[in-house]
């Protein structure tokens, strides 16, 4: 009595590999999935990176509206011409020391977040007396934070620096 496990094919019997024909159509069909599955992995990918780039946006807008909100209740000092807008990003990781207080910094950033488009934490900003479109800094202070990447969004009409 043969077993099925130790049965090894005679010159006459068929052999229990694949043939030529069901690898051919296996490769196929591998071929083909992975065709419809990496466009769709890219696109997910650039959709992350764009969740993140609004995320660190919004988190660097929150820190300066804040220290804005702080300067105009008279909690830290602020200088005239910067309008209460802290002076760089930099200010918001270091902390400002509170009025009635030398020891205390109030920070309000852990860390400047990285722009997730260009992989630095080097964001474009804006003064309160630039243009409203303006790609220039002049310096005074940092009213708003944008991305330096030159790039389309996956809307295909917006660029990442106009979010």
């Amino acid at each position: 009595m043969s077993r099925w496990w130790k049965h090894t094919p005679g010159p006459g019997e068929p052999g229990r590999g694949f043939t030529l024909v069901e690898l051919i159509a296996a490769m196929a069909i591998l071929l083909l999935l992975t065709s419809v599955a990496l466009p769709v992995a890219r696109v997910q990918v650039q959709r992350t990176r764009e969740l993140e780039l609004r995320r660190a946006l919004r988190q660097i807008r929150e820190a300066i509206d804040r220290y804005k909100d702080f300067a105009d209740r008279g909690m830290i000092p602020a200088k005239l011409d910067t309008f209460g807008y802290p002076p760089d990003l930099d200010t918001l990781v270091e902390g400002v020391p509170l009025k009635g207080s030398s020891t205390v910094k109030y920070k309000f950033l852990r860390r400047i977040p990285i722009d997730p488009m260009t992989g630095k934490p080097d964001w474009g900003k804006r003064s309160m007396q630039d243009d409203p479109d303006s790609r220039g800094w002049g310096g005074q202070d940092v009213f708003d934070v944008y991305s330096q990447s030159t790039a389309t969004a996956l809307d295909g009409q917006t660029k990442y620096s106009d979010w």
